[in-house]
């Protein structure tokens, strides 16, 4: 039987229409070494910055290091699994995280892996880990308030939507404790809030997450958690993964709150890193890039035009000091990155305050846009009336004789500092702030015992509460009134006053 040439020719170019490829044509290098979180790879020639590879075993890696002979690839999962001379696969594409509304109320890790127990993430949606902030031009300026339910915070340096503001101090004064509060108080708003655990203790982050469940606030807050057990690698990205969930809901014209705890903990995974990869270490040892580092995180926090649909972003950077140092390397980088700071103090701590806000060198520089305008003209002059009342606190422990305005001065200042300390897990709504701060600030303590003024602010508030509904319906109505609760003959002033003169008659010490 005779086959002609036609005939082969048709059949091989059949064949070759319907081939379909299944030659995995990646790009493959080799592991030189690894330890510590990190693999140096030789190969991978065109793989790019930031670029996921694929170890054996599914484990992720991130290309950190690009050299002239090899790739220092940093390992997101466990490196004791990897071995010399094993494959790696690059994978062509950046690192990504699921986001969506399947991620609210879990607990993850930052590669987006539950961590809770409750099954797996089935988003539909992700979104790239790094990513440019918006510029100015997709931006508007903080107008509208992030109400922390401190009353320490919202009346002296308070927080808008889409402001970045830093909470530091030494360990052990209560900055989780403010940050969580702020949480806890987004319970009826609509923010969605996200909490990254870096370097903590596993059984601190636990506990969090118990309180944040038992306040019914786990419904609307992520929890992604790289602890002190964690591989460094993991540490270093945990913000950013944070944040790149956080983004989802703010190009969705969302609102979110974000706390980071702590980024000090991040930098020092970052500069792990980057010893390990032999980066040359600059002041504290750590890497010249670091303050990058941090600002390409901070940045994302933003108010979207209205154009883009008005989503912000919140965050409450944690930055923890060493015996107060605010000078040192990374407090001074992320106080220059945001937009104020609450400095937490330890002998205020001791002291029994709490918050153990210093209100000398707390700020907001967003400041009044940030508040209801009620609030504005009760709490206008109270941090420098308590900054200069700490000044007077320290002269009159000398035990020199103080006239009569000085005493008045003095004993006010007791009583304002005991009327804003607040326990944890207690915050409370903007129009019990503005009574109360406007009781203290006009005098209506002043002949309260200074360890009477709590149970005062209790039993005012109970009184407001059950008995004078209708007052406290009308402050919130004029809440954003420009002279509400500033001018004598404004209704709500008239009415407060009156409630407050009622009560005071009635209160017993």
């Amino acid at each position: 039987m005779k086959i002609s040439a036609d005939e082969i020719a048709s059949v091989i170019q059949q064949e070759i229409a319907q081939y379909e490829s299944q030659v995995d044509v990646s790009e493959v290098g080799t592991v030189l070494e690894v330890g510590d979180g990190i693999a140096r790879v030789y190969g991978l020639t065109g793989v790019a910055a930031g670029e996921m590879v694929e170890f054996p075993g599914g484990i992720i890696g991130l290309a950190f290091n690009l050299e002239e002979s090899s790739v220092g690839v940093i390992i997101l999962g466990d490196y004791l699994k990897i071995n010399e001379g094993d494959q790696v696969r690059a994978l062509g594409t950046l690192l990504s995280v699921p986001v969506g509304d399947e991620v609210v109320g879990r607990v993850i890790d930052p590669l987006g892996n539950p961590l809770d127990g409750k099954g797996p993430i089935n988003a539909s949606k992700t979104r790239p880990v790094e990513i440019i902030a918006p510029g100015v031009a997709e931006r508007r300026p903080v107008h509208e308030p992030m109400q922390t339910g401190i009353k320490a915070v919202d009346a002296m340096t308070p927080i808008g939507r889409g402001q970045r503001e830093l909470i530091i101090g030494d360990r052990k004064t209560g900055k989780t404790a403010v940050a969580i509060d702020a949480i806890v108080n987004q319970k009826h708003s609509g923010v969605k809030c996200f909490y990254v655990a870096v370097g903590q203790k596993d059984s601190s982050v636990a506990s969090v997450i118990k309180q944040l469940s038992d306040l019914g606030a786990m419904d609307y807050t992520t929890v992604i958690v790289a602890g002190a057990s964690a591989p460094a690698p993991l540490q270093y990205i945990a913000p950013y993964a944070g944040t790149a969930m956080a983004e989802h809901f703010m190009w969705n014209g969302g609102h979110c709150l974000i706390v980071y705890d702590d980024l000090s903990k991040q930098a020092a995974a970052y500069r792990e890193l980057s010893l390990l990869m032999r980066r040359p270490p600059g002041r504290e040892a750590y890497p010249g890039d670091v303050f990058y580092c941090h600002s390409r995180l901070l940045e994302r926090s933003a108010k979207l035009s209205e154009a883009l649909g008005g989503g912000s972003i919140t965050s409450l950077p944690i930055i923890e000091t060493l015996e107060g140092e605010v000078s040192a390397y990374i407090p001074t980088n992320v106080i220059s990155i945001t937009d104020g700071q609450i400095y937490l103090q330890p002998d205020l701590f001791f002291a029994g305050v709490r918050p153990a806000m210093n209100v000398g060198i707390s700020v907001s520089r967003v400041g009044g846009n940030a508040q209801v305008k009620a609030m504005k003209n009760v709490a206008g002059g109270l941090r420098l009336d308590l900054a200069a009342f700490r000044e007077l606190e320290a002269f009159a422990q000398l035990g020199t004789d103080l006239d009569p305005a000085t005493q008045a001065r003095l004993d006010r200042g007791y009583r304002m500092v005991e009327l804003l300390k607040q326990n944890q897990y207690k915050p409370l709504h903007v129009v019990d702030q503005i009574m109360v701060i406007f009781a203290g600030t006009r005098g209506y303590l002043d002949n309260v015992p200074v360890k009477a003024v709590s149970k005062w602010e209790r039993e005012f508030l109970d009184f407001i509460h059950n008995l004078k509904r209708d007052v406290w319906e009308l402050v919130d109505r004029c809440k954003n009134q420009g002279d509400a609760m500033k001018k004598p003959d404004h209704e709500a002033t008239k009415a407060v006053v009156a409630a407050l003169e009622e009560f005071n008659k009635t209160f017993r010490p």
